[in-house]
């Protein structure tokens, strides 16, 4: 009966890493991928080149990255001599040779970097993501090769046949990347980071490319509901002698289990598609916040941006105006005419003129015409996002069979958003006074 229960139990955990690696695939082709620039708060798709301004250096291969990861094995072989008794009770023995390799030392190390792309730069700190990274060392020698004390421990494992195995793999630095993970404020500067999160569905960092990705869970899907298929009939062959007795006979007992896998994984992908659908749709919607919310930063900040630099050229014109006209009144007034003593102003005029260094509002301007710019680039790039995911979505919403799943929680598609219709009241600047 055990043995009977975990052959029953092996063809329901095939079902779930089926559906679940299913569940995954879905989610990387219901993401659009984002800009550097167009990274909000949430789960995100990025594809650019890994950067660090002081990247590492990898323990075998010397190579330049942001992560790597190394092991040494050791090979080791022995005969062993086995006393047993045969089933007629007679001492018998026998010999067995038995060979492996045992892991004699590892290690590795990951640093925070940068992904970047033609837009920008976003921050990953990759502790708790799962990597997919690019073979860096793979080596193979004796005991009289330099490597093998050089990068390997002095001593030997029991039964060695001095013969190591040296293997590094990492992510080596300006290499494409295709991240996805949780995108979050950082504390230190008001930009978006990706890091680790309990909420995020996954955290992936791959050199591999999207397409690839997907596929390699579609694959692994298939596989596994293959092999929970065959597994449903690994009892059934066990117990094949009972079923020929069995009143209802071999075929129907035979089509029973099969039935009731197929219904369940038939079940289970409907209850994955809906529920992905619910998360597309509900990442529209969240598509649709982050403009308003770019909107209201733009009704916020520009305004109070251009009286700032309103200030400060009033405060330049001001102090322009009463020093042109000391100076005009100076210049004016003969040596040694009655009036006033300009020659006791010029510690005051001194002591403006260091104050005030530079009298240009030069500097403001530009920043400002630079808040401008980045303020409308991130309203087009949510723009952007929120045409994307919504035209997924609608595109979901007529495809067989997720239209018919669709119908079951009523969902429709949301509209595109065009230039005119979103750009609510527009933030006028004028320096006029």
């Amino acid at each position: 009966m055990p043995l009977l229960a975990l052959l029953l139990l092996v063809p329901l955990l095939c079902l779930w890493a089926s559906l679940h690696l299913r569940r995954q695939q879905r989610l990387l082709h219901d993401l659009p991928t984002s800009k550097a620039d167009g990274v909000f708060i949430g789960l995100v798709e990025l594809k650019g080149t890994a950067e660090s301004p002081s990247p590492l250096c990898s323990y075998l291969a010397g190579q330049s990255c942001i992560h790597y990861a190394w092991r040494v094995e050791e090979h080791w072989s022995r005969t062993v001599i086995e006393n047993y008794t045969d089933d007629k009770g007679r001492p018998q023995t026998r010999t067995r040779h038995e060979s492996g390799w045992t892991t004699v030392a590892e290690g590795g190390e990951s640093q925070d970097f940068y992904v970047r792309d033609d837009s920008g730069a976003v921050l990953v700190r990759p502790q708790g993501a799962k990597i997919d990274p690019l073979p860096f060392f793979n080596e193979t020698v004796g005991r009289g090769h330099p490597l093998y004390y050089d990068k390997g421990p002095p001593t030997a494992v029991a039964d060695s046949d001095h013969e190591r195995r040296f293997a590094e793999t990492g992510l080596p630095l300006h290499v494409p990347l295709f991240v996805v993970g949780q995108a979050r404020e950082r504390a230190d500067v008001v930009a978006p980071e990706i890091a680790a999160s309990r909420d995020a569905a996954m955290f992936l960092i791959s050199t591999r490319s999207e397409e690839k990705v997907q596929s390699g869970y579609a694959g692994w899907s298939w596989f596994w509901w293959a092999l929970g298929l065959l597994a449903t009939g690994v009892p059934l062959f066990i117990g094949f002698s009972d079923a020929r007795r069995s009143p209802i006979g071999p075929p129907i007992l035979l089509a029973a289990p099969l039935a009731i896998y197929l219904f369940l994984w038939a079940t289970g992908w409907i209850w994955m598609a809906f529920n992905s659908l619910v998360g597309l749709r509900n990442r529209v919607r969240q598509g649709w916040s982050l403009i308003d919310v770019q909107l209201k930063r733009r009704h916020d900040l520009i305004p109070n941006l251009v009286a700032a630099v309103s200030g400060l050229t009033a405060h330049e014109q001001t102090v322009q105006t009463a020093l042109a006209a000391l100076r005009a009144q100076a210049q004016a007034t003969p040596p040694g005419a009655a009036g006033p003593d300009f020659d006791g102003l010029v510690g005051s005029l001194c002591a403006v003129i260091e104050k005030y260094p530079q009298l240009t509002a030069q500097p403001s301007f530009g920043a400002l015409h630079r808040s401008l710019v980045e303020t409308e680039q991130r309203i087009a790039l949510a723009r952007t996002y929120y045409n994307d995911i919504a035209t997924h979505f609608a595109t979901r919403l007529e495809q067989v069979p997720d239209r018919w799943i669709a119908r079951l929680g009523g969902m429709r598609p949301e509209p595109l958003l065009g230039a005119e219709n979103f750009e609510r009241a527009p933030v006028a600047v004028s320096f006029a006074r």
